[in-house]
């Protein structure tokens, strides 16, 4: 079972911007020239391009404040709990909390649309408040993402944190330091053939706001 309520309270840590990520939020020019791209077994691939994002860290704090965030709760071990992390989810067609994350979008669909058959439609955001907050590992298999090749576009806000993948059922991981407008592209089997995590961290005390534009009914 889950449930959401509304946290716009929730204490967030102190967020030390970089010196690249003042600026007014934008996209800069075609993906294409500038990814950098990760054959993963049983299909699986990634495409990184960090700081693709300027401005982010003003994106950051707009977000911060405009998001109406939410702590998503669930039974474990016979009660209810929040999972550690804030979230707010976007439908298809529903207007997404700033302009910047519209053009973000627009851009990711021009270079996967035509390799997908169809657009990123809706957002995911998630607020990492500090080093305590999480997510175990996980592919996102709800809905197509179980039985379809399917793309998840990463980009990431704020303090860099790891992103880790591994193949599912275990083995080697590997790992991506993602924040300040870095992009990440999950794309192939990845949702179905490796698992990814973003782990605690002790020596993290900055928030983190990770945005996951992915097609419908993926999730």
């Amino acid at each position: 079972m889950r449930g959401v309520r509304e946290d716009r309270a929730a204490p967030v840590a102190p967020f030390q911007g970089s010196l690249f990520g003042m600026g007014e939020a934008a996209v800069p020019g075609p993906l294409a020239h500038e990814l950098r791209r990760v054959e993963l077994s049983g299909g699986a691939w990634l495409e990184v391009r960090p700081g693709w994002l300027s401005g982010a860290d003003t994106l950051f704090g707009r977000l911060l404040r405009a998001v109406p965030w939410q702590a998503e709760r669930r039974h474990m071990y016979e009660r209810v709990v929040d999972t550690p992390r804030l979230l707010r989810f976007y439908e298809a067609g529903e207007t997404l909390p700033d302009p910047a994350l519209e053009v973000a979008r627009d851009a990711l669909n021009e270079r996967y649309q035509p390799m997908l058959g169809e657009p990123l439609t809706t957002a995911g955001l998630c607020l990492y408040r500090d080093g305590r907050d999480s997510v175990a590992w996980h592919g996102d298999t709800i809905g197509r993402g179980r039985t379809r090749d399917t793309v998840v576009a990463i980009v990431s806000l704020g303090t860099p944190r790891a992103l880790l993948l591994r193949p599912r059922g275990g083995g080697g991981s590997l790992r991506h330091d993602l924040g300040h407008g870095d992009l990440l592209v999950m794309g192939g089997s990845c949702q179905r053939t490796w698992e990814h995590t973003v782990p605690k961290a002790a020596a993290v005390t900055g928030p983190r706001i990770s945005v996951q534009f992915r097609p419908r009914g993926v999730r």
